[in-house]
């Protein structure tokens, strides 16, 4: 009887140790599913990061763009501003003239 329990519990175990090693394969399938889902969330970050590069890239551009834009408006501005100045000197000079000609053409001879 002893033998037949050995051989009974022996067997047991044997068909334990055989029934688990089918079951390895299958949990790499989810190993394999997570991998490949770790790769595709990866591959997405990468893209965002690549896009959010880009957009930052784009506004600097713009930005550069826009400080050049506004310098050559300030260069304009005090171009014109130079030639206002300019105009009205020569104006003031031109009526302070006027009016000296007029004083001396006012003033009676003697």
């Amino acid at each position: 009887m002893k033998k037949a329990i050995a051989t009974l519990v022996a067997s047991l175990f044997a068909t334990a140790a055989f029934a688990q090693t089918p079951a390895a394969p299958a949990a790499s399938a989810p190993a394999k599913a997570e991998a490949a889902h770790t790769k595709a969330v990866a591959k997405a970050e990468a893209k965002e990061t690549k896009a959010v590069v880009k957009a930052d890239a784009k506004e600097a551009v713009v930005a550069a763009d826009a400080k050049a834009d506004v310098a050559s408006a300030k260069a304009d501005t005090k171009a014109t501003k130079a030639k206002a100045h300019h105009k009205a000197s020569k104006a003031k000079v031109k009526a302070d003239a006027v009016k000296a000609d007029a004083a001396v053409a006012a003033t009676p001879a003697k």
